[in-house]
C-alpha cells in the first residue's frame, strides 16, 4: 500500500511540474514512511541525518516526510530534524505540492496532519512504476482492533470505493498495456461494508474477470474472520483471477489469537485453507506470522508450527514481535525475552523453509506461465537468466535460450527444472514467448500514468523555460 501511495506522490509532483531526479541533485526529496515495525523510525532519522550535509550545502533543496510515521510523530519530526521542510500525513497526500510551495514561500516548515481522509487517494494522479503490473486500491483504513497493530490509528476507519470507480481505474490501466492488477485493501474481505453489501468483494473479482485484456487479478490482504465462500467460488470460476492467496495467520495458538484480538481460531483458519484447496488444488497460499507476542508460551509456539505444516504455505512473511507505542500489546504483561523470541524465530524459519521447499519440489517438471519482470533476479546477469512470476505468484528464474527479444512485460511458458525454498528455476529452452503491449511499453521506456482527478491547484514548481525576445535576456 505504501508503494502505491508513492506512485500517487510521484504522479502529484509530476502533475505539478516536477521531473524525477537523482537524490544528489534533486530539488525535492520525499520520504514515504511506514510505522508497522520499530526499525522504520531508525531508518527515517538515519536517512534524514545523511541528507543534512546536502541540505546545508543547498538550502533551497526541500525535504518532505509523509506516510504512517509522519501521521504518528507529527511535529516531533521537525523537532528532531529541523532541516525538514514539510510533514504530511496519510490523509492528505494531495496537499504535498501546495505544502512545498508554502514552505518555500514562508521559509519555514509546514506540518499538516489531518485526522480523516481528505480525498480517496486513487482520485489523485499516479506515475506507475511498472508497465505490466498495477496496484488498485479498493479501500483504505481498517475497522479491526488487533492489539499489535498501529495501522487503524494511522490510516483511520475503512473507506470503500464504489465498484464502478475501481473498475474504471482497472480499465484505464489495461488501456495503458498493464496485464496484471492487484486489488489493495487493509482488509479486502470487508469491502462493501460502507455501502451495505457483504458479498461485494466476490462480485468485484467477477467483474474484473470481464475486463478485456486483463490477464491476471490478485488481491491483498484478506482477513480470515471475513473470508466467505463466495470469494473462493469467484477465485475458482473467474479465469483471470490467480490461484494465489495471501492469508495472514499471525499465530496458530487460539490463546494468542484471542490476546491479539484476531476474531478467528486455528480451526476456522485451517477450514478456509481446506476449502480453497478443494476448489483450487493448485492454489499457492502465503501468510504472515508473528513470533514472540506477549504471553506466548512454548506450547503456543508449537501450535503455530502445527499450522505451518498443515497449511503447506508456499511462502511466509515472518516477524519477531515489535512493540509499537500506542497499541494495547505494547503495555501487556509477559513480554517475551528477546533471546526466546530469536530462538523461536529461527525454529519457525526452519519449518517454513522445509514446507515451502517441499511445495516447490512438487512443481519440478511442470509447465509454468511466467510474466517477465524487472529487478526480481539479482543473479540474472551472471547466470544468463531472466525472472518473473508464475500465475500462482511464485518467483521463477528461467533460461532465455539466447533470445534477445524477451522483455519485462512479455509472457513466457517454460518447464520447471529445479526448486529452492523461495524460487523455481527453469533452465531448458522456453516453450513459447508472447510479446505484449506491456513489453512494448517497457521497451519504449513509457511508464503508465493514470490522471486521477485534479484538486484545482495551479501548477507548482520550476516554470518552463521560454524563448526570450532577441533584444532581451530572460531569467527565472
Amino acid at each position: 500500500m505504501n508503494v502505491h501511495d508513492s506512485e500517487r506522490i510521484s504522479g502529484l509532483l509530476e502533475a505539478a511540474g516536477y521531473v524525477r531526479a537523482e537524490a544528489d541533485d534533486a530539488d525535492v526529496v520525499v520520504f514515504n514512511t511506514c510505522a508497522v515495525r520499530e526499525n522504520a523510525d531508525n531508518r527515517l532519522y538515519g536517512n534524514l541525518g545523511h541528507l543534512r550535509p546536502a541540505k546545508t550545502r543547498r538550502p533551497d533543496m526541500q525535504i518532505a516526510v509523509g506516510g504512517c510515521l509522519a501521521q504518528k510523530d507529527r511535529g516531533e519530526i521537525v523537532k528532531k530534524a529541523p532541516w525538514v521542510d514539510v510533514v504530511f500525513g496519510t490523509h492528505n497526500i494531495g496537499s504535498l505540492p501546495a505544502m512545498l510551495e508554502r514552505a518555500r514561500h514562508n521559509a519555514e516548515a509546514e506540518v499538516e496532519i489531518l485526522e480523516s481522509l481528505e480525498v480517496f487517494p486513487s482520485t489523485l494522479p499516479a506515475r506507475r512504476e511498472s508497465t505490466y503490473a498495477g496496484w488498485v486500491s479498493i479501500s483504505v483504513g481498517c475497522n479491526n482492533t488487533c492489539t499489535f497493530c498501529i495501522v487503524p490509528s494511522l490510516r483511520g476507519k475503512e473507506k470503500d470505493r464504489r465498484p464502478g470507480e475501481v473498475l474504471a481505474e482497472v480499465e484505464a490501466l489495461v488501456a495503458e498495456g498493464v496485464l496484471e492488477v492487484t486489488l489493495l485493501g487493509q482488509n479486502v474481505n470487508s469491502y462493501g461494508v460502507e455501502f451495505g453489501d457483504r458479498l461485494a468483494f466476490g462480485k468485484l473479482l467477477r467483474s474484473a474477470g470481464a475486463v478485456e485484456g486483463l490477464e491476471r487479478v490478485r488481491f491483498t490482504s484478506p482477513h480470515p474472520k471475513d473470508f466467505t465462500d463466495d470469494v473462493i467460488a469467484a477465485m475458482a470460476e473467474t479465469p483471470n483471477v490467480c490461484h494465489s492467496l495471501h492469508m495472514p495467520l499471525q499465530s496458530g495458538s487460539d490463546a494468542v489469537l484471542k490476546a491479539m484480538r484476531r476474531s478467528y481460531r486455528q480451526e476456522r483458519y485451517l477450514g478456509i485453507i481446506d476449502k480453497v484447496r478443494a476448489a483450487m488444488p493448485d492454489a499457492a497460499i502465503t501468510t504472515d506470522i508473528i513470533v514472540g507476542f506477549p504471553g506466548e508460551t512454548e506450547d503456543d509456539f508449537q501450535r503455530t508450527l502445527d499450522v505451518v505444516r498443515a497449511a503447506r504455505f508456499s511462502s511466509a512473511f515472518t516477524f519477531q514481535y515489535s512493540p509499537r507505542p500506542g497499541t494495547p500489546a505494547a503495555t501487556m504483561a509477559d513480554q517475551v525475552p528477546k533471546a526466546v523470541v530469536q530462538d523461536r524465530y529461527e525454529r519457525l524459519m526452519q519449518v517454513v523453509e522445509e514446507t515451502t521447499w517441499a511445495e516447490n519440489k512438487a512443481l519440478v517438471g511442470s509447465t509454468v506461465e511466467v510474466l517477465v519482470a524487472v529487478g526480481e533476479g539479482r543473479k540474472d546477469e551472471r547466470t544468463g537468466r531472466m525472472s518473473g512470476r508464475a500465475r500462482d505468484g511464485r518467483l521463477v528464474h528461467f533460461a532465455t535460450d539466447g533470445r534477445d527479444g524477451i522483455r519485462p512485460g512479455d509472457i513466457v511458458e517454460t518447464v520447471v527444472t529445479y526448486a529452492a525454498p523461495h524460487h523455481l528455476n527453469a533452465d531448458g529452452d522456453p516453450l513459447s514467448h508472447r510479446r505484449t503491449r506491456a513489453g512494448d511499453a517497457f521497451e519504449a521506456g513509457r511508464a503508465p500514468r493514470t490522471p486521477g482527478v485534479s484538486l484545482g491547484m495551479p501548477t507548482i514548481g520550476r516554470p518552463p523555460v521560454q524563448a526570450a525576445p532577441a533584444s532581451a535576456c530572460a531569467t527565472h
